[in-house]
């Protein structure tokens, strides 16, 4: 008895440490709980130590997936030992800001945000909403709303 309650009490540790099911953007601050200028280590308390390493990437970015081997999830991109950038994988269902959630008419974001820049990022654009330092991108892909993410407002929004 008193292993299994171990284990079961592991595996919420485990749970509990992995990317949220349902992550929320917050605009100019969180996406999925994490923020810009985080470290690894609060990066891993508030998403895991499931994640893969990008080999070809010119900055330290990790991709957190829901399946292996499978491009849903999220990902953190790092300059100088802290997240740069933050942003959804493919179409991650569940993910949301406030009454916007990902796959709806990407004339939501307009309804939610007014207009907003869009810059062209090949086969998607990245909706742009810039307040100070903080870019919130909201991607968009086949009419619809695809992606979210957060980048210095220095920064290009495509990944």
């Amino acid at each position: 008895m008193i292993l299994y309650r171990r284990r079961v009490s592991l595996l919420a540790v485990a749970l509990a440490l992995a990317l949220p099911q349902h992550g929320a953007l917050v605009p100019g601050l969180s996406l999925g709980g994490v923020r810009l200028g985080m470290t690894p280590a609060e990066v891993r308390h508030a998403w895991g130590t499931t994640y893969g390493r990008c080999h070809g990437c010119r900055r330290t970015t990790w991709y957190f997936n829901y399946e292996k081997f499978h491009a849903e999830g999220a990902a953190v991109r790092f300059r100088n030992g802290r997240v740069d950038s933050v942003w959804t994988l493919w179409k991650p269902p569940g993910w949301h800001s406030g009454s916007l959630t990902l796959g709806d008419a990407a004339p939501a974001i307009t309804s939610r945000y007014g207009a907003l820049v869009s810059v062209p990022c090949g086969s998607y654009s990245a909706r742009i909403l810039t307040h100070g330092t903080v870019t919130t991108v909201f991607y968009v892909y086949g009419g619809q709303l695809w992606g979210f993410g957060l980048n210095p407002s220095r920064g290009s929004p495509c990944h």
